[in-house]
């Protein structure tokens, strides 16, 4: 290790996966400040990384300059001028695998553990399985480094009173985040019920609503525009404001999805909803209860997890996460707050 002064970390996609490295790196920063890191990612997640000042964060353009082999071996001399003297592979793909080849020595990937994740979808087990945090941490510790998470620091609130014209915050009230959507239907709760659990809430505390994109935008701007207390931080906010306004709340509402990640991140409490996936596949929020995660009943259900990501499910499961009662949700809440 003493001869690691500079280390490339790579994590290309998807935004939970790598808002789910931003734990961990801070943590190798705190135990090893006289690392260089450079971080390569996508130009959509580098405002993740926003609180490293001193690292370097390189975009990572599949669709220009990277595009292609000629890309990567385009981006493997564009590295090497960086005198870097150990890569971290946090992701593991065919991309990173041919930069690896080329690499040469000191390139550490990964191990997602495929086969425990098919043993758990395939019924062959149901336990917890090493989580994502730990297999990042596993990667870094490859380098002879000893970096541990069991005692996490996490960044200060950001001052929010540049968005007083936007968001009124009542400072007497809660403020409670909820991300009522993800990227496959199977493990999005239904938005009627979730509708209902908003009205609930806004009535003692104070709501925003996290999404992306002009459907959702529309669809939590309506909300919005129609009850007290709840504010959409969809049009009109980056992801940077709603990073601010994450480090600020009481508690995040989130389906297992890229929100939920991002609260964890700041030490925010997260009650995280699943469908047809579940916790032990090694995605929940960091340092996070597993008390905190609302599942289908597996007696109705008894093969869920059914998938890693909640794109594939057999008949009958799709709506296996609406069979969650929102007063279910709702008592977890009051016994959170």
């Amino acid at each position: 290790m003493e001869s690691i002064k500079h280390i490339l970390i790579i994590r290309l996609t998807s935004m939970g996966d790598v808002a789910m490295t931003i734990p961990v790196i801070r943590t190798v920063i705190e135990q090893y400040p006289k690392v260089k890191i450079s971080i390569l990612t996508k130009p959509i997640f580098l405002e993740l990384f926003r609180e490293f000042k001193k690292a370097n964060l390189i975009a990572f353009e599949p669709k220009g300059r990277h595009s292609g082999l000629i890309g990567i071996f385009r981006l493997k001399n564009e590295l090497k001028e960086l005198n870097i003297d150990a890569v971290i592979d946090l992701h593991n793909v065919l991309r990173t695998n041919f930069l690896k080849f080329l690499w040469g020595r000191n390139f550490h990937q990964i191990d997602k553990g495929r086969r425990q994740k098919t043993s758990l979808i395939n019924g062959t087990v149901f336990k917890q399985i090493k989580t994502t945090h730990q297999r990042y941490l596993d990667v870094f510790n490859k380098l002879n480094m000893s970096v541990s998470i069991a005692k996490p620091v996490f960044p200060k609130k950001t001052n929010l009173e540049k968005y007083n014209k936007k968001v009124i915050i009542d400072s007497n009230k809660k403020l409670i985040g909820i991300a009522p959507f993800a990227k496959h239907e199977a493990k999005t709760y239904s938005f009627e019920k979730m509708k209902r659990v908003i009205e609930y809430v806004s009535e003692e505390h104070i709501i925003l609503l996290f999404g992306g994109g002009e459907i959702e935008g529309k669809l939590l701007g309506e909300i919005s525009e129609n009850n007290k207390n709840v504010f959409s931080l969809v049009n009109g906010f980056t992801l940077s404001d709603q990073m601010d306004f994450m480090s600020n709340l009481n508690l995040m509402i989130s389906m297992d999805s890229a929100n939920g990640h991002l609260a964890a991140m700041y030490g925010v409490k997260v009650i995280t909803i699943w469908g047809v996936t579940h916790p032990y596949a090694g995605f929940l929020p960091f340092n996070q209860n597993t008390e905190n995660s609302i599942m289908p009943d597996r007696k109705k259900y008894p093969k869920i997890p059914t998938s890693i990501y909640g794109d594939k499910y057999p008949e009958g499961y799709k709506n296996a996460i609406n069979s969650i009662s929102t007063e279910e949700i709702i008592q977890k809440i009051k016994e959170i707050l």
